[in-house]
């Protein structure tokens, strides 16, 4: 997501190697992005920061941008809860909060399949900007950080947490022995289930990782509300048995995610 939507920015984006995977050079390379090698180099370099990253480590890079005297602009485009961006935005001056919605931004555009970027903020407007014309769909939402954050949690909220369900409860009905019965149900009565637990199996093994932390800043976005955390502690729970996934190819049939979840005990550290 990074790389795609750095190669969507209005000017030159630049980035900082060091510490960074192969994959991520490999990526950063593709988009155009320029190395400045170090963290530090990189900042004496940019008008502003944007932050993509997994939710874990979210406040630790602003900490890090923040540490090295930063006082330029800062864009948190992270899957975290309105009282984590908020606590970021302490760190600066100048700070806008994004959230994204859809996949990674491709040159075929806008659309209900594409990217949106919502923003909120004193400028997040000059944000919004900064993807004029391009594939990403930047809409302004407010002018406070948090609200992008809070639409970002609610949405992802029903997406993945609602997958995260559908894989447990079909999880249920294997291990009792009657998966196939609940499919045949499912034709009758929710014909989309079925399909859509396929699509999930599919795609779901390079992702899981990554969800554990968004599930986890959900569920403490809805108890900061005064509302249940379980639903979504829960699904934090689901992806973690499925992290080893991450290195692997997409297209896990449905059985063998079933045996996951049924087998493996919850991943301590995802993070690793």
């Amino acid at each position: 997501m990074g790389a795609a939507l750095a190669g969507c920015l209005d000017g030159e984006a630049l980035w900082a190697s060091e510490g960074r995977s192969e994959a991520s050079a490999a990526r950063a390379k593709e988009a155009g992005i320029v190395d400045l090698g170090s963290l530090s180099s990189l900042l004496a370099a940019v008008d502003g920061v944007v932050s993509v990253c997994p939710p874990g480590a979210a406040v630790s890079v602003a900490e890090q941008v923040s540490g090295l005297g930063f006082d330029r602009l800062y864009v948190d485009v992270n899957a975290v809860s309105p009282a984590t961006t908020r606590q970021m935005a302490r760190l600066f001056s100048r700070f806008v909060d994004g959230g994204i919605v859809g996949p990674p931004p491709t040159p075929s555009g806008q659309g209900p399949d594409g990217t949106r970027l919502y923003v909120s903020g004193r400028e997040a407007s000059e944000v919004a900007e900064l993807f004029a014309g391009s594939p990403v769909d930047a809409r302004v939402i407010g002018s406070e950080p948090g609200q992008a954050s809070a639409l970002k949690m609610a949405y992802a909220a029903w997406t993945k947490g609602t997958s995260a369900l559908l894989l447990s409860v079909s999880a249920l009905a294997t291990s009792e022995g009657v998966a196939e019965e609940l499919f045949d149900e499912w034709e009758i009565s929710i014909p989309e289930l079925k399909n859509r637990l396929e699509q999930v199996s599919e795609r779901i093994g390079e992702k899981a990782w990554r969800f554990v932390g968004e599930m986890e800043e959900i569920a403490s976005a809805h108890g900061d509300a005064g509302l249940p955390d379980g639903f979504h502690l829960a699904a934090a729970d689901i992806y973690s048995r499925l992290a080893d996934l991450k290195d692997h190819p997409r297209g896990q049939p449905p059985d063998e995610i079933m045996k996951m979840l049924l087998d493996k005990p919850a991943s301590q550290d995802v993070w690793s």
